[in-house]
């Protein structure tokens, strides 16, 4: 089995250094291809947008992003994968011949272990949830099959499109093995399909809300220090990283699993927060929140505040300050997104519109 392993590893270490090698020019594509792949730009850009616009694709998106990266984190710690860029130095593979040269870049350097891609995973989920909302919305009041038909055929080679420029940069950048990136596909896209046909996050209350994210962390955190008991520690990864990374400085916390898992779990419940206050149900469910200029204002208002909000950087020094501070930021970006910059606009026009009677 490992000899086995080591054939698929080797084979997708020749995979990586092919794509450094012929498209080293690139580099800064594949760089921003990892970074608009990542899901916080799904919370701070994609989540805004279509909430406002059609309020059930957000609040499956952020549902479909946070179990997916849950379910992504303890396959991580199932599977133990490797990942390229410290694997190379590890491996008894090469004793006989020179060791592979693998590129380094400042993204390289994640500290989780590497099967299922992470990125490959959120990337397919997301995506998948926006072309089935927006082929449900484009072919309920199509009659022409030809039209259906491409739109059908141009939004899933988009979608395709996307996924493999995702695989191809994590892969370039020495952060995943091929078949890690394969798989993270084809997981994303079996959560986002899960999804599509779940309702109850619909209409979930406070306290469902509350009481998912307390499972998601006792169960995340049981796992761990269940294992931890049995001398296994999931964390073995992080070690890895400190030890192969080429730049001592591109190694972040944000990276390790506790603190995906925390900035996620506080995303969902920052959701259940907002879709239950008092400013959501004043502002978005009255009729000035069907009107579509409303929601435009909502949307470009959410998406610059909640850019100026991730420019906050929680301190890293303390692990236990990060993950919390990491928490109620996750916390706030729903909760900005829909009841306070909703109500605040909506306050702000109702103010105008009795002062111009």
């Amino acid at each position: 089995m490992e000899s086995r392993m080591d054939l698929i590893h080797s084979s997708g270490i020749q995979m990586v250094q092919y794509l450094q090698t012929n498209y080293k020019d690139s580099q800064n594509l594949f760089l921003f291809i990892s970074f608009a792949a990542d899901l916080r730009n799904t919370f701070f850009v994609f989540f805004p947008i279509w909430f406002h616009l059609c309020e059930s694709v957000g609040i499956r998106l952020i549902w479909v992003a946070v179990i997916g990266d849950w379910l992504n984190l303890i396959f991580k710690w199932i599977l133990f994968g490797q990942r390229p860029y410290w694997w190379v130095h590890e491996t008894s593979f090469y004793s006989n011949s020179s060791v592979p040269v693998v590129e380094q870049f400042p993204v390289t350097c994640e500290t989780g272990p590497g099967s299922p891609s992470g990125h490959a995973m959120g990337s397919a989920g997301v995506y998948y949830v926006m072309v089935t909302a927006l082929l449900t919305l484009l072919l309920q009041k199509q009659q022409q099959q030809l039209k259906k038909w491409c739109t059908h055929s141009l939004l899933w080679m988009g979608f395709w499109g996307v996924q493999i420029c995702v695989c191809l940069s994590r892969i370039f950048l020495a952060a995943h093995f091929p078949h890690q990136v394969i798989t993270g596909v084809i997981s994303g896209m079996a959560v986002a399909e899960a999804f599509n046909h779940l309702h109850l996050i619909y209409k979930a209350s406070l306290k469902q809300y509350v009481y998912t994210t307390a499972f998601l962390f006792v169960f995340a955190l049981g796992f761990y220090l269940f294992l931890k008991a049995f001398g296994v520690d999931l964390l073995w990864s992080v070690e890895k990283a400190k030890r192969w990374c080429t730049d001592d400085k591109w190694i972040h916390i944000d990276t390790t699993p506790f603190a995906g898992l925390l900035r996620n779990l506080g995303t969902l419940f920052g959701l259940g927060l907002a879709l239950n206050s008092q400013f959501y149900v004043d502002s978005c469910k009255g009729n000035q929140g069907q009107r579509l200029s409303f929601k435009l204002s909502c949307i470009v208002f959410s998406i610059i505040v909640l850019h100026l909000f991730d420019s906050f950087k929680p301190p890293a020094k303390i692990e236990l300050l990060f993950y919390f501070l990491s928490f109620c930021k996750s916390a706030a970006v729903p909760l900005t997104a829909v009841a306070i910059i909703p109500y605040c606009l909506s306050h702000i026009t109702n103010t105008e519109n009795k002062k111009s009677v």
